[in-house]
C-alpha cells in the first residue's frame, strides 16, 4: 500500500504542537499565557471559523482546496522536461521562489546539484533565481548549458519587475544560443490564466504555460503549479505532499482552539504579541532541511499580518516581526540575545524525531574527557539534546518557546506544515481584524520602482519623487 494512504502511517506522521513553555504555568503571568485567555478567545474563534468557511464556500480562500487538485497534467509535463533537461531554473521572487526553495531544501539531498545524474535519478539540477543581482545571474549563466536548460518563469501578475527583467535576460541568451524559432521549448510560464503581460508574451511566443488559480496569492501558492512543477521535475512525490496538506486541512475543521493546531498557534502568538509585548516571532528548526521553510514562513507572517489599517479603517500597525534562525548553528549567534536580551520574542522550535542518517560519533581519545564523552552517541542525539538544552535555558529565563515535532522530514509532513501555517495566518488575520491576503505596502514600493525605471504612466510619481527634499551632505559620511 502507498504509505500516505495507510491510516496507521498517517497517524504516525501527524505533526505535534507543544505549547507548554509559553503557558503561564511555566512562564508565570508576566510572560506566559493563561488558559483562561485562550478560552476567552473562543467566541471570536467561532466567528472567524464561520467567516472562513463562508469565504471558502464563495471561493475566496482557494488555497484550502489545493490538496484536492488534479496534478496529472503537471506530472506529465515534468516527465517530458526530465527527458532532455539537465538544468531547471525557476525565475521568480517572493512567494514565487520561497516555496520552491523550501521544497527542495527539505526534500532533496542537501548537495543535490553536485550529485551525478544517476545520483539525481536522471532529474535536472535545480536553481532558483530570486533576485536581480547582476553578478549572480551572470554567474548562473556560467554554469548552464542553455541547450539543456528549461526556465520556469513565475509571476501571478505577469508584470513583477524583477522576474520580468531576469526572464528577458535569459530569453535573449536562449535566442542567441539556438535561434528564436527553437527557444520556445526551453521556457515554461506560470502565471494568471488570462491577465498580464507574461500571459501575452507566452501566447505570442508559443510557450507552454501553467495557471496560478484565481485568488491564490504568491505567499499561499506553494501547492499550486508555482511549487509543484519544479518539485515534480526533481522527483519529489507531489501526491504525498498534497496528501499531507489535506490531512492538516481536515484537522483544522475543528473550531475549538485546544483541538486545532493552526488556531492554537495563532492564538498563542496573538496573545503574546498584543498582551505580553512579544513583538518578534522566531522560527528555529533543528534540521538543516527546514531552513528554507523558515524563510518561507518569514514572508508569509510578515506580508500577511504587517498592516497599517484594520478592516474598519483604523490605524493599528499590526503584526509580529518574523525572524528565521537555524539550530544548532544559531545557538552560536542569536541565543545569547534571546536568553539575556530584551524579552520581546516567542521562539518556535521545529524538531525532527528521526533523521535520514543518525551518524554515529566515533569513540576516540578516551583519555580526553572533554572529547570522549561524545563517543558512542550520534549526531542525531546531539542536535536533539542541543534543542532541549536551548529550550531549557529559555524557559529558565522566562522566555516563551514552543515546539512543533515531525516524525521525519518527508513530503507528507512538509505538506502538513505548509497548510497549518497558511490556515494559521488567515485565522490570525481575523484575530487582528486585518486583511491577511493583501500587501499594500509592497505595492507602494513597486510603483516607485516603475517610476524610477521610466515606465509609461508613472511620470507623475517620478516627478513627485524628484521633488522630495535633497539629501543633506552633512549626514553622508565619506
Amino acid at each position: 500500500m502507498i504509505p500516505y494512504k495507510n491510516k496507521v502511517w498517517k497517524e504516525e506522521m501527524a505533526i505535534r504542537l507543544d505549547v507548554n513553555h509559553v503557558m503561564a504555568k511555566f512562564m508565570g503571568g508576566e510572560h506566559g499565557v493563561f488558559d483562561g485567555e485562550i478560552e476567552s478567545l473562543m467566541p471570536e474563534a467561532r466567528e472567524i471559523h464561520h467567516q472562513m468557511k463562508e469565504r471558502r464556500d464563495r471561493g475566496e480562500l482557494p488555497f484550502m482546496d489545493l490538496p484536492n487538485q488534479s496534478v496529472s497534467d503537471i506530472l506529465e509535463m515534468a516527465k517530458g522536461i526530465r527527458r532532455w533537461c539537465d538544468y531547471f531554473v525557476v525565475i521568480g521572487i517572493g512567494g514565487s521562489a520561497l516555496g520552491n526553495i523550501a521544497l527542495h531544501e527539505a526534500l532533496q539531498h542537501p548537495y543535490y546539484n553536485e550529485l551525478s545524474k544517476t545520483g539525481r535519478r536522471r532529474a535536472p539540477r535545480i536553481y532558483v533565481l530570486d533576485n536581480v543581482d547582476p553578478d549572480r545571474l551572470a554567474a548562473l549563466m556560467d554554469v548552464l548549458d542553455l541547450k539543456k536548460t528549461c526556465f520556469n518563469v513565475i509571476t501571478k501578475s505577469g508584470g513583477t519587475s524583477e522576474t520580468i527583467a531576469n526572464f528577458l535576460v535569459c530569453q535573449e541568451a536562449l535566442i542567441k544560443a539556438m535561434g528564436r524559432e527553437n527557444h520556445a521549448d526551453h521556457i515554461v510560464v506560470t502565471t494568471d490564466k488570462t491577465k498580464g503581460n507574461l500571459r501575452r508574451v507566452a501566447e505570442r511566443e508559443g510557450y507552454r504555460s501553467l495557471i496560478i488559480p484565481d485568488g491564490v496569492g504568491g505567499r499561499f501558492s506553494v501547492l499550486t503549479p508555482v511549487g509543484i512543477l519544479s518539485a515534480a521535475v526533481s522527483g519529489i512525490n507531489v501526491r504525498e505532499l498534497l496528501a499531507g496538506a489535506s490531512t492538516m486541512e481536515r484537522r483544522c475543521h475543528k473550531v475549538r482552539i485546544w483541538e486545532n493546531p493552526a488556531y492554537m498557534n495563532a492564538a498563542i502568538h496573538f496573545i503574546l504579541d498584543t498582551k505580553r509585548k512579544k513583538h518578534i516571532s522566531v522560527m528555529m528548526p533543528y534540521a538543516h532541511a527546514l531552513r528554507g521553510f523558515a524563510g518561507w514562513y518569514r514572508q508569509l507572517w510578515a506580508e500577511s499580518l504587517g498592516k497599517r489599517s484594520s478592516l474598519d479603517g483604523h490605524d493599528v500597525h499590526a503584526g509580529q516581526t518574523p525572524v528565521n534562525a537555524l539550530g544548532a548553528t544559531d545557538q552560536h549567534s542569536q541565543i545569547q540575545l534571546y536568553v539575556e536580551g530584551p524579552n520581546d520574542k516567542v521562539i518556535t522550535f521545529i524538531n525532527v524525531e528521526k533523521y535520514k542518517v543518525p551518524m554515529e560519533i566515533p569513540k576516540s581519545y578516551p583519555e580526553m574527557e572533554g572529547l570522549s564523552y561524545l563517543g558512542g552517541h550520534s549526531l542525531q542525539g546531539l542536535i536533539q539534546a542541543e534543542q532541549k538544552g536551548t529550550a531549557y535555558a529559555l524557559t529558565q529565563n522566562h522566555r516563551p518557546n514552543l515546539s512543533i515535532t515531525l516524525k521525519e522530514v518527508n513530503p507528507f509532513t512538509l505538506g502538513q506544515l505548509f497548510m497549518m501555517y497558511e490556515i494559521q495566518t488567515v485565522f490570525s488575520g481575523g484575530l487582528y481584524r486585518i486583511n491577511p491576503l493583501d500587501q499594500p505596502g509592497v505595492e507602494q514600493g513597486k510603483v516607485a520602482t516603475y517610476a524610477l525605471m521610466g515606465r509609461q504612466g508613472y511620470e507623475e510619481k517620478k516627478a513627485e519623487m524628484e521633488q522630495t527634499e535633497a539629501l543633506d551632505e552633512k549626514y553622508v559620511i565619506r
